[in-house]
């Protein structure tokens, strides 16, 4: 009579144990993430491109050690599952061609007005970055600047493999994907936080200005944390969100005041607002899970709140 009256307490204390386990190996990689950078002391500002190598290679560094983390709270949590560490991080080869594709261009279609503001300001400019996507010598010359190669290549690779691939699978074992989903991205944008110490460093602007741009940073970062979590989770790849954030980075936030400004303004603000609108429509067929084969990180959710 004893054994059913405490199988209940003891798999609620083993859900308590596996949460706290959880928040806590998400701290830890979002502190080493951000620990790592300031591992180098130097006087030298963030871009400068020996400061952008050093840091490139903490993040690196932490980026590979975040599988072992995984790992050591699937042990440390009693986590069993019929899939390895890699494919729950979202490494995997099933379905890996349209989840490199479809959220690219779900996410460049929520950029159809930034696009057409580009195109209209400046047709030759928008007509040699077209071409220079096919330029090979273009390739080399993006290779050798350390700021693109930090913004468009490691910042997404790594910071998508640290705050998506390794903490969306512990995260979803204990809150469930769609908790899961708007929980991650907290760690994603308190970690920007980092950016105030290094503008107070360098007494660019006042406290009040550092925190309010701060703040605003924290919450686009969040939103787009969310996002790409939310094509993690239906996809089950990584390769989806990196792509859809080095994307982001090199477009920058929509900037829809100049648009307001503008003299073609009516036929911006459609743009912006037909973007909008089908990125909305084409969200859910885009991420539909039937296109991507199993997903592993499923086999940790809850299915009655699985957005899987």
């Amino acid at each position: 009579m004893l054994e059913p009256e405490h199988g209940p307490i003891m798999q609620v204390e083993h859900t308590h144990t596996r949460c706290w386990v959880c928040v806590l190996s998400c701290l830890l990689l979002a502190c080493q993430y951000v620990g790592s950078l300031y591992v180098w002391r130097s006087s030298l500002p963030r871009d400068h491109p020996r400061m952008i190598k050093r840091r490139c290679a903490s993040v690196l560094l932490v980026s590979a050690l975040s599988p072992a983390v995984v790992k050591a709270w699937m042990h440390w949590a009693d986590v069993r599952v019929d899939a390895s560490v890699w494919e729950l991080m979202g490494l995997r080869l099933d379905g890996l061609v349209p989840a490199a594709i479809l959220p690219l261009l779900l996410t460049m279609v929520f950029y159809l007005g930034p696009l057409v503001h580009s195109a209209i300001d400046n047709p030759e400019g928008f007509n040699e970055e077209l071409q220079s996507a096919l330029d090979v010598q273009s390739w080399r010359l993006c290779l050798g600047d350390a700021v693109w190669l930090r913004n468009q290549v490691v910042a997404p690779v790594t910071e998508e493999l640290v705050f998506r691939g390794a903490m969306l699978p512990m995260l979803v074992s204990c809150t469930g994907p769609t908790a899961a989903i708007f929980m991650a991205p907290l760690f994603f944008g308190v970690a920007h936080f980092h950016h105030i110490a290094e503008q107070r460093r360098l007494h660019k602007d006042s406290m009040s200005v550092i925190l309010l741009v701060s703040v605003i940073q924290f919450l686009y970062t969040t939103v787009f944390g969310a996002f790409t979590a939310f094509i993690f989770m239906r996809t089950g790849h990584v390769v989806g969100p990196i792509l859809c954030h080095s994307f982001c980075n090199s477009q920058g936030l929509p900037d829809i005041s100049s648009a307001l400004q503008h003299p073609q303004r009516s036929a911006l603000l459609f743009s912006y607002l037909m973007g909008v609108l089908l990125f909305l429509v084409l969200l859910f067929p885009l991420t539909d899970p039937f296109l991507y084969g199993s997903i592993p990180i499923c086999s940790l959710a809850v299915p009655a709140a699985s957005v899987c």
